[in-house]
């Protein structure tokens, strides 16, 4: 099987991306596939070609047009197989307010938010308590994410989200644990609970080594991980997911599960969670680049 890895883009995670692709590159190649590497800049036609001679393509891109749907419609509209969630669903996984408004429609938590754009900047957003937590609304990454704790801080931490895209998030804060749950090809997977060294899981401290501690499984009962698990693979039903996807959760002290984001094209890295989920339940890194590649045709 020809494999293509299509990684690079111009979004601000390209750096991730190309730390994925290369990953997913070396797993494919121990597999026996006849991988090919496919550096998307910023014309994408230029690359074609190359796309069509493939049997399938492995996208390895996060954020922008890699994750928001353009480059799912785009292989579909070329005929072209591909990894991942379609068009729809990565659209809507990438759009913090629409997933988020998608999960609190089916009944389940998430943390009130205001969603902002740049020319309401002045949005009165008094009916949430502080802490807040404000981010882009299209970004992963953590990039462009700021903890505020008052008016001055939210002023600051607006402006440099507005950075990120013309829309915001401000969502309020929930005391208490970070977990993430991977859906790998329908199935549930172990839970991670992130111990970041920062106050929140930022860029630094999801992609630096040290810079945060994982335990997998998380310390949970068995109850609190059935009612997770069963809540995540609700979410991932409900964006009509596809291949695999991770749904994080913060877990609160009063013991509730409060949906925060979909991520339909999860990391690769060698500190990323999806994998060490899948580890964690007794696989290895090419078993699982096998699942997603094999598990069914788009």
């Amino acid at each position: 099987m020809k494999i293509g890895i299509l990684m690079g883009g111009i979004s601000g995670e390209r750096e991730i991306s190309i730390l994925t692709g290369n990953a997913v590159l070396e797993a494919c190649n121990k597999i026996g596939y006849d991988t090919t590497q496919i550096i998307l800049e910023e014309n994408i036609n230029v690359i074609i070609e190359e796309l069509q001679s493939m049997d399938k393509i492995f996208i390895a891109l996060h954020g922008g047009i890699g994750e928001n749907g353009t480059i799912q419609g785009f292989l579909e509209t070329l005929g072209i197989p591909y990894t991942g969630s379609g068009p729809l669903s990565s659209a809507i996984g990438m759009n913090k307010h629409i997933s988020k408004s998608l999960v609190r429609q089916n009944g389940l938590l998430t943390p009130n938010w205001h969603t902002i754009v740049f020319k309401d900047v002045n949005n009165d957003c008094r009916d949430l308590d502080y802490p807040l937590v404000v981010k882009p609304n299209d970004q992963g990454s953590s990039l462009g994410v700021t903890i505020v704790k008052n008016d001055i801080e939210l002023e600051k931490a607006k402006i440099s989200a507005f950075e990120y895209g013309s829309e915001i998030i401000i969502e309020k804060f929930i005391h208490g644990r970070e977990l993430s749950v991977s859906v790998i090809g329908g199935d549930v997977y172990p839970i991670v609970e992130i111990i970041p060294s920062h106050k929140m899981y930022d860029y630094n401290c999801k992609y630096s080594q040290g810079m945060s501690t994982y335990q997998c499984p998380a310390h949970l009962s068995s109850d609190q991980e059935n009612e997770i698990q069963a809540v995540a693979k609700n979410i991932y039903e409900i964006h009509n997911c596809r291949n695999y996807s991770r749904i994080d959760f913060r877990f609160s002290e009063s013991g509730e599960a409060w949906f925060l984001e979909i991520n339909t094209l999860p990391g690769m890295t060698d500190t990323s969670l999806v994998p060490m989920a899948f580890t964690a339940q007794g696989g290895n890194f090419e078993e699982l680049i096998q699942k997603i590649v094999e598990e069914d045709e788009v």
